[in-house]
């Protein structure tokens, strides 16, 4: 398939959103002047994906963007723009038409991929967007769950992830301008929870841990640094890398690592084998993205 680049798409994008009603507040209207956006891109984290909730409501209002939005608003009032689509990667994001798995609240772009809605919808409002949050990454390498040689399979899935999150935030940079806080999460260290699964696979947990800190996080940070994105480490913050040997209680599942109780505790893996956050782990990850953005604007 032809590859077209992001920037060759966005004025088309533009005239999309302008139509589908996205871009509803004239740049000349006074709400214009006075609107904030928080901008979210990314996959079902980004959406606040959670299977807890009946079939209407999937794509909940309880998602880490919701949240991070009543955080600050008191200071930094926003509206948000989802623009997340359950099941994205770094490759659909950039180049994938329509998102059939878009949140029940968020933005819909059926003639035109994420990237380019979203870089749209921020040319169409310069000096309006006060945040830019991403989370994408996580399907780039989920499949490796399960396979033999788990790491060489996320090794490989590495330079791709990493070459596409470089050109999806320098576009994004680009867009918003050299000012705009721009804050990037990474993702709790499920699989942790494969130490708890029936029937446990205990080295295959031990396996994910050197994954993350050996080489998802570091591609994932080096990709945002390079145009300016705040990298916020949710896989040591969720206890990740807190050592094995220190153990705890945790019903049903007896005495087992504090970092396997988290991510039991945090996400739906333990419970589910569904690889996203319980209503605790957003909010966590909420107060991360806040407490970025506040040492930001500062």
């Amino acid at each position: 398939m032809h590859r077209r680049s992001i920037r060759s798409i966005v004025a088309a994008a533009a005239l999309a959103l302008s139509v589908t009603g996205i871009a509803a507040v004239s740049p000349s209207g006074a709400s214009a002047k006075t609107t904030m956006y928080h901008v979210a891109l990314g996959d079902s984290y980004a959406e606040g994906y959670q299977p807890g909730y009946p079939a209407s409501q999937l794509e909940t209002l309880h998602g880490y963007n919701n949240q991070v939005d009543a955080l600050l608003k008191p200071k930094h009032p926003m509206t948000l723009e989802n623009f997340g689509c359950g099941g994205a990667t770094t490759t659909s994001i950039l180049h994938s038409i329509d998102c059939p798995a878009y949140a029940a609240h968020g933005v819909h772009y059926p003639t035109t991929t994420q990237a380019a809605a979203a870089l749209a919808f921020i040319s169409a409002h310069p000096g309006q967007i006060g945040l830019i949050t991403i989370s994408i990454g996580g399907n780039d390498f989920d499949n490796c769950i399960g396979q033999t040689d788990a790491v060489t399979c996320v090794s490989n899935a590495m330079a791709p992830m990493k070459a596409n999150v470089e050109t999806l935030v320098s576009e994004l940079r680009a867009a918003a301008g050299p000012t705009v806080a721009m804050i990037a999460t990474t993702y709790p260290d499920v699989v942790l929870g494969a130490w708890v699964a029936t029937p446990p696979n205990i080295d295959f947990a031990k396996l994910s841990i050197t994954a993350f800190g050996l080489l998802i996080n570091p591609n994932l940070a080096a990709a945002y640094a390079a145009s300016n994105v705040t990298f916020v480490n949710v896989t040591s913050a969720t206890g990740a890398f807190t050592p094995l040997t220190t153990t705890t209680k945790l019903a049903p599942y007896g005495t087992i690592p504090v970092a396997v109780a988290k991510v039991c505790t945090l996400t739906w893996f333990c419970a589910k084998g569904d690889i996203h956050p319980k209503p605790a782990g957003y909010t966590l990850i909420a107060k991360l993205v806040a407490t970025a953005y506040a040492k930001l604007v500062k």
